[in-house]
């Protein structure tokens, strides 16, 4: 996450390629990523999690820097198409790992802990990050292709299996979440929690820039928001977890709104920036972890990794047409309008999450 922040900017300076032709690239490549989800999350079902993790971070491992022979469109899209293949195996297979690691009336808490620590990770890389994408993009591509082996010997070496539960007959196939109306109504709403963060890490940085602001500040605000994230998940995930992990992701969604509208209505770009993304760091404290969590609650015995790959898909279509969307609404309308209206677009979200927690409580109680 250290070099995908300062990708965008990357391209469209250094290898002059126009931002909607950058977010369309990164469109294709989590349309890639997310198509495919739901194939290895569904293969890690049946033969395990750790052969598929060990292979993706070793082949992230080499495409990733490649990066720097981007000179056009074409390459990059080249390039992007690389990263979707890659990157498809580790969303669904890592998560479905992790869940069948915790016990399930901790799995919110797990998943808290486990992106606290991810938030620490990404604290201390993106401070360095952003001095060293000033000093030469070439530092950090090195630094990052180094990350990814690492992460594939530790996958190899000290891994933790569990027992993989057996799907019941007629619940095969890889996209069986698509045809689950409770997973398809949460999606319809949920998408905006990794939209809003792909507006966050990609699009933010770029607004700034175009601001005059230097990568080190935007390094730092983006290394605040993951020490604010590290310090609240896991005690935000604790306190509502016996409510269930949906109960307050609406709440969630109305302050992802706020932060939105701060990058909008600020006039000062760097206070803007600042203050949208502290705002924004209490909303990713809760849907962090409770997202992943309900997708778990929805997925039937033995389907936990095709249920994962199906959010992995939802979650690259979201991530991945935010930079792109962005790039559109910019040149149409300029940044502060556009951000303006991410903000309705979430306050849409948050209110239909609400009216769904409603409506399913009402239900129960009718039962």
């Amino acid at each position: 996450m250290s070099l995908v922040t300062f990708l965008g900017i990357w391209f469209v300076r250094e290898a002059h390629i126009a931002l909607a032709t950058v977010g369309l690239a990164f469109l294709c490549e989590n349309l890639l990523r997310g198509a495919l989800a739901p194939v290895f999350g569904a293969l890690s079902d049946r033969i395990g999690r750790r052969p598929l993790l060990v292979v993706s971070a070793a082949a992230t491992a080499a495409v990733l820097p490649c990066f720097l022979l981007v000179e056009g469109p074409a390459s990059l899209f080249l390039w992007s198409a690389g990263m979707g293949v890659t990157g498809a195996v580790n969303m669904p297979v890592a998560s479905a790992l992790l869940l069948d690691l915790a016990p399930p009336e901790r799995r919110q808490s797990v998943l808290a802990l486990n992106y606290t620590s991810m938030s620490v990770a990404y604290t201390i890389a993106v401070m360095p990050a952003g001095y060293l994408a000033e000093l030469g993009y070439g530092y950090l591509a090195m630094t990052t292709a180094a990350g990814y082996l690492a992460v594939a010997l530790l996958y190899l070496c000290f891994s933790s299996t569990a027992p993989i539960e057996r799907a019941p007959g007629g619940q095969q196939g890889s996209f069986l979440a698509f045809r689950d109306r409770s997973f398809l109504r949460f999606a319809l709403f949920g998408f905006i929690f990794p939209f809003s963060m792909g507006l966050v890490v990609s699009a933010s940085p770029l607004f700034a820039a175009d601001s005059a602001i230097g990568e080190g500040y935007i390094g730092l605000v983006l290394g605040g928001n993951s020490i604010l994230v590290a310090l609240l998940a896991l005690p935000v995930a604790s306190r509502i977890e016996a409510a269930g992990p949906a109960r307050f992701l609406g709440w969630a969604a109305f302050l992802v709104a706020a932060g939105l509208a701060c990058y909008g209505a600020i006039p000062q770009a760097a206070a803007a920036l600042l203050a949208g993304t502290i705002v924004f760091s209490f909303a990713e404290a809760v849907f962090s972890s409770a997202v992943p969590a309900s997708v778990a609650r929805l997925a039937p015995a033995g389907r936990r990794g095709a249920y994962q790959g199906a959010w992995a898909l939802v979650q690259s279509l979201s991530m991945g047409s935010a930079l792109f969307v962005s790039g559109l609404l910019r040149d149409a309308i300029g940044w502060r309008t556009a951000w303006i209206a991410f903000a309705v677009l979430a306050l849409a979200a948050g209110a239909g999450l609400v009216r769904q927690r409603f409506q399913e409580r009402h239900q129960v109680g009718n039962l």
